[in-house]
């Protein structure tokens, strides 16, 4: 009996050492991502082509690279309707410690989600949207605005419309036609503040929801205040209808220049010919030369460019998912390199990746984005990143690159970035980081 026992041990022991000095099958690892979309609602037409750019670049990063140090890329998606109350409702159930961050998609959801985001340690990528001054780091160290906020929008199309005017805007009327909710509220005191030092006249233009409603807006604009030029802060059938009411009333469209939100193919197909002239600015090129949109074609629709381009493969806003998410893989790659490369990560690490992203000319032209945008360099203390935005032009076919790029001018723009985001510390008893 006791025998017996002895080789049952010895058989055991047998066992733990074979168990010891085989090595265990690896775990694949994996990284998640959750979605944020909207693809029902009013404003499911911009929507659905972001989050396929979206998609379609997660499944490139796995067909082609096998995911991020070969960390399979996962993804869950909920869709918000664009409405705030949704939106937290989808942050809340999709949320885990290793999200690798939201975008929002939305600057009203944006707002709903900063505190929330910064106490569960979950990075929100709020590229070109959300709230300006959360671009400085030091009071906003889960928020990231890069390339651009609205306020650096609102200086370039300043910069814009005083090279056409001869470099000055001292005694010209500028209209603001804007969505009448925190997003569209976003460049007022940036262009007030321009008006004053410029010597321009503003003139303000709320449109409520969905805007719709807006003949007595282009009315008053087109017959009466006949402004030098009118911007415009919208989004969704906003957009269209703002075209057809600007151009039932004569105005000129080359003078009628939109945000990047205001300025994709949905915003200007319904005009039809009315719409020809029309400019937007914009921080990626459109158009389907580029190299990384060649890959998708290639990995994700089998070498099909058709069925690519009936899920909007090429378009305004399709390209803007595509740069979106390639900023968000490259975050998780940079936090791969300072916290373990082939490693599962928190939200908490890859925020430490947001801030150590440089997109260099180079890096882009890695990505098969040469020529597509402008570099890149997150810090501590600048979540904006330095991007820059040029002017395009629908011809009635297709959106053209028609100015250089425009930095925006970030002294005056960083100073009112930190006084906004301290203002927003002290109300709330934050104390700053430190950045060094």
């Amino acid at each position: 009996m006791r025998f017996k026992s002895l080789c049952i041990a010895a058989a055991g022991a047998a066992l733990l050492t074979t168990a010891a000095t085989v090595p265990a099958p690896a775990e694949a690892q994996e990284q998640y991502i959750p979605l944020l979309v909207y693809k029902s609602g009013p404003y499911a037409p911009n929507g659905i082509p972001i989050a396929q750019g979206w998609e379609d670049y997660l499944t490139l990063i796995n067909e082609r690279d096998g995911g991020v140090g070969g960390v399979k890329l996962v993804w869950e998606e909920c869709d918000t309707g664009y409405n705030n109350d949704r939106g937290v409702e989808c942050y809340e159930r999709l949320k885990r410690d290793t999200a690798a961050g939201i975008q929002p998609l939305s600057t009203g959801i944006t707002y709903a989600l900063i505190d929330r985001a910064t106490q569960d340690k979950i990075p929100l990528f709020t590229s070109g949207y959300g709230r300006t001054s959360a671009a400085y780091g030091p009071v906003f160290p889960y928020v990231f605005s890069a390339p651009l906020t609205y306020w650096s929008g609102a200086d370039v199309i300043t910069q814009y419309i005083a090279d056409q005017e001869g470099g000055s805007l001292e005694g010209k009327k500028i209209a603001l036609v804007y969505h009448d909710s925190a997003y569209g509220k976003e460049p007022i005191a940036t262009l007030e503040r321009l008006a004053e030092e410029e010597g321009f006249e503003l003139f303000l233009f709320p449109v409520a929801h969905p805007g719709l409603e807006q003949k007595a807006t282009w009315l008053q604009i087109g017959r009466q205040i006949r402004p030098d030029w009118v911007a415009m802060w919208g989004w969704g059938v906003m957009n269209s209808t703002a075209v057809k009411e600007a151009a039932a009333v004569g105005y000129p469209m080359d003078r009628f220049i939109g945000i990047w939100w205001s300025g994709s193919e949905p915003d200007v197909i319904p005009a039809g010919a009315d719409a020809s002239g029309y400019k937007a600015l914009s921080f990626h090129a459109p158009g389907e030369d580029y190299e990384v949109l060649q890959d998708v074609v290639e990995y994700v629709y089998g070498g099909d460019a058709e069925a690519a381009r009936e899920a909007a493969w090429g378009q305004v806003l399709y390209n803007r998912g595509i740069f979106l998410m390639a900023m968000q893989v490259e975050a998780i790659r940079a936090a791969q390199a300072i916290h373990g490369e082939g490693e599962t990560l928190t939200g908490e690490q890859i925020r430490d990746g947001w801030e150590a992203l440089t997109l260099t000319e180079e890096t882009l032209a890695s990505l098969g984005m040469d020529g597509f945008t402008k570099p890149v360099a997150i810090t501590c203390e600048d979540h904006e990143g330095g991007g820059q935005a040029f002017v395009q032009q629908w011809d009635g076919e297709s959106w053209n690159i028609i100015s250089d790029w425009y930095m925006p001018r970030r002294g005056p723009l960083k100073e009112a970035y930190k006084a906004d985001a301290l203002a927003y510390a002290a109300e709330k008893g934050i104390t700053p980081r430190t950045c060094e």
